[in-house]
Formats: C-alpha cells, structure tokens, sequence
C-alpha cells in the first residue's frame, strides 16, 4: 500500500447518548480503491460526512494529502481535491441536466484544473458524456431515472476534478445492467480515463455499499464497520472469510463475492 492519501484518526461522534462512530482509524492510498461496508445503522454514511464536515466529529483527526481538514469548511474541502456523492440525490430539478454539472464546474478547483477545455459548458458536457447520459444534457433533471441520477451524481462530483472521491452506495437501487454500467465507470474512472481523454492517474476512491458481489471487483481493501467500530479490515477475499464478518453481516461465506 502506498503512503496515506486519506488517513482517518480516532474519529468518534455522537448524537446524544448514542456513539455512532467509535474511534475509528483507516486509510486510503493514491492510488486505492476501498470498500466500506457493514450493516445498515453501522455508521458508514455518518464516516462519510464527518470526512467531509457535513458532520463535526466528537473527537478524531481526518488529515487528506498530509493536512488536517477536520472541521474545515465542506467548500473548502472540495477545493483541496475531495469530492463526495451522496446516497440520495438531489439535483436541481428544474434544471437542465448539463446546468446540474455547470455548477460544481464552477468551483475554484474546477475552473484552476480545467484550463484545458475553455467553457464550463463543455466541461459539464464532457462530464456528462463520460457518465453515458450527454443526451439528456438539455432535459430537466426531473425526467432522470434512478439510474441515470446516480450517474448524474457522479458527473457533479468529477466535474470538481478531485483526487479522492467518496461514494455513498453508488449502486443503491440500480437495476443489474444499471449497476454494471456505473461500475464500469468507476473502473474507468480510477484508472485516469475521463472527460475523452487519458490522466496519469484517476482518484483514488473511498466506497460505500450494500451490494457486495460488484463493489468487490472494484476495490483493493475492504473495512467493516460494525456498531460504529471497526470490525475487520483487508483483501476482498480476507474480509469474506472472516468469521465475525460473516456473523455480523454477511450471514455465510459467500465465495462468490470475490470470483
């Protein structure tokens, strides 16, 4: 594993009496793709969140390219480089679909990284077109299935020219084919193909969700998170055989997640 990218210290938060995170502790190389799973109620969303300052954590440090950003402002956090999407969409509804993209293009981020394209207008085209749904560019994002929301999401979060991207259940009710096409973007994605042409390097990507057979040919680490802890961390294949893995959330040993 290469040095820390992301690297999450201690980080707790409560609501009240409850802990819903516990003093958890990971980390996410450049050049990483990790998975985050566990029940629901675990605390993975809330992780996300306290990454980002959506949330102010309790206690913890989260430090990104060597910086400690905890508490820091959720705009500022996108400038430096991470950009995150979100469980349940939320677009601009009475927008047309390539304004929705318009607007994180024009993030300070966005506007310094991307001199090579001279509008922002065809930055969130070629946005959109990477996501497979440029021809519903000039349509209100009203019309978007399910589907092509998530794919609408991922489009807002690239279009900031991030680093690291945080995924909360990018598959979360896609159908099979759905779900197939935004993995294979993500795939594409991390190895530094976008916007029609080739980078070095994608971003490195942190992941959360329920669906385990295609998150795990994505990733190159899992952490589970059980009761706002960590429970285990590891390969694919070393995470699926755990035993307490198994007990908590998983049910049995499904080899199958990893083939």
């Amino acid at each position: 594993m290469s040095a820390p990218f992301l690297e999450v210290t201690g980080l707790t938060k409560n609501f009240g009496g409850l802990k819903a995170v516990s003093d958890v502790s990971f980390k996410v190389g450049r050049d990483e793709v990790v998975g985050l799973i566990g029940p629901n109620g675990a605390g993975k969303t809330t992780i996300i969140r306290l990454i980002t300052s959506i949330l102010k954590p309790t206690s913890g440090v989260v430090s990104f390219k060597g910086e400690d950003i905890t508490g820091k402002p959720t705009a500022q956090i996108v400038n430096k480089g991470l950009a995150s999407t979100f469980q349940v969409v939320k677009p601009f509804r009475n927008l047309p679909v390539v304004a929705n993209v318009m607007v994180p293009c024009l993030c300070p981020r966005s506007k310094r990284k991307g001199e090579w394209v001279k509008t922002v207008e065809l930055r969130a085209r070629d946005a959109l077109e990477f996501c497979g749904i440029a021809d519903f560019a000039l349509e209100p994002a009203s019309v978007l299935s399910h589907g092509d929301l998530k794919r609408l999401e991922l489009a807002r979060a690239i279009a900031t020219e991030p680093e690291l991207i945080l995924l909360d259940e990018p598959f979360g009710g896609l159908s099979p084919a759905e779900t197939t096409l935004v993995a294979k973007s993500l795939r594409r994605l991390h190895k530094g193909g976008r916007f029609g042409r080739l980078h070095s390097e994608g971003p490195a990507m942190l992941i959360v969700e329920h669906k385990l057979s295609e998150l795990m040919k994505i990733v190159d680490r899992v952490v589970v998170i059980n009761f706002g802890a960590i429970i285990a961390e590891g390969t694919p294949e070393e995470v699926v055989a755990n035993k307490e893995v198994i007990k908590a959330y998983i049910g049995k040993e499904v080899s199958r997640l990893v083939s």
